[in-house]
């Protein structure tokens, strides 16, 4: 399975963080906002990841990632020149996805939960057309929102919707089958000039080839694009490492505990950064993990 992060978008929400360079290699606290969905994806399972960003960040993403080797990934990358939806990373990546499966995620989604790796990699052994996840929120208003039927069944998908028909909102994170970018490719711009990835689901929902997987209380979804979202996920990420002892995003750690890296390439990741918070906990955890491996079956991350 491929993946993409799309962190495209010009930030403007942001602003004047977002002036000079991308918006999700902000700080989100300790370690650039991108670091979180590259995180997930790895969780997932994946090795395989596109990032798109605008012409003008692409290096930036590449100075920070490389070719992805030194996680022992494959990343490229690709410009969008214009922001025009969700649904045009599958235009732009389409050599990347090349007629597999992939995952999209958003370059501003934070997620979190102990059981989520699991769940994400039983969800892309298991996929047969598209899954979205669904996640209860007080103000869905101001997402795209998944109405279910008493049996738990995706019965209908709303973008902003004024009178949503749930409070399960849809967060920036979804798995497809081969066929994405087929339906990408028919897709028409919105009302408000976009393609909505709210239309390619909509496809899969009427072929009867949607799935809806509900986020539990156990995990934390946070869309980091304003200054107070930001605030507050720079607090949860500081206070789940200051309570817990672990680093959220820490992609050093997360290519050795899936297999990706050794344990000793990971330790020699953190000496670079010796010098850090960071790079102490990326050696440290190296060394656990030397002397104590955990398979990734039984990682709860």
């Amino acid at each position: 399975m491929k993946g993409i992060v799309l962190a495209g978008g010009r930030g403007t929400r942001l602003q004047p963080l977002t002036l000079v360079s991308s918006k999700q290699l902000v700080p989100i606290y300790d370690k650039p906002m991108v670091y979180y969905p590259l995180s997930m994806l790895m969780l997932a399972g994946i090795d395989d990841v596109l990032i798109i960003a605008l012409p003008t960040e692409v290096e930036q993403f590449r100075a920070l990632f490389g070719d992805g080797s030194r996680l022992g990934m494959r990343i490229t990358y690709t410009a969008q020149d214009e922001p025009r939806g969700i649904a045009d990373a599958f235009r732009v990546g389409a050599d990347h996805i090349k007629g597999e499966e992939c995952a999209l995620i958003l370059g501003d989604n934070l997620f979190h939960g102990a059981r989520l790796p699991s769940l994400l990699r039983r969800t892309a052994r298991e996929l047969r057309g598209c899954v979205l996840f669904g996640h209860q929120v007080a103000e869905p208003r101001h997402f795209g929102v998944a109405e279910i039927d008493a049996k738990g069944n995706l019965v209908s998908i709303e973008e902003k919707p004024e009178h949503p028909r749930s409070n399960l909102a849809i967060p920036g994170l979804y798995f497809f089958d081969e066929t994405v970018t087929e339906i990408a490719k028919g897709l028409r711009p919105s009302a408000r000039g976009e393609l909505e990835i709210t239309d390619v689901l909509r496809v899969y929902l009427a072929e009867g080839r949607a799935d809806l997987v509900r986020l539990g209380r156990g995990v934390t979804w946070l869309d980091t694009g304003t200054h107070e979202s930001l605030l507050d996920a720079g607090r949860f990420v500081r206070d789940i490492q200051y309570h817990q002892g672990i680093r959220l995003g820490c992609v050093e750690e997360v290519a050795m505990f899936m297999g990706l890296i050794s344990a000793e390439a990971c330790l020699d990741l953190g000496s670079e950064m010796s010098g850090s918070p960071y790079g102490q906990y990326v050696m440290a955890s190296a060394r656990s993990h030397r002397d104590n491996p955990v398979p990734p079956e039984l990682l709860e991350y």
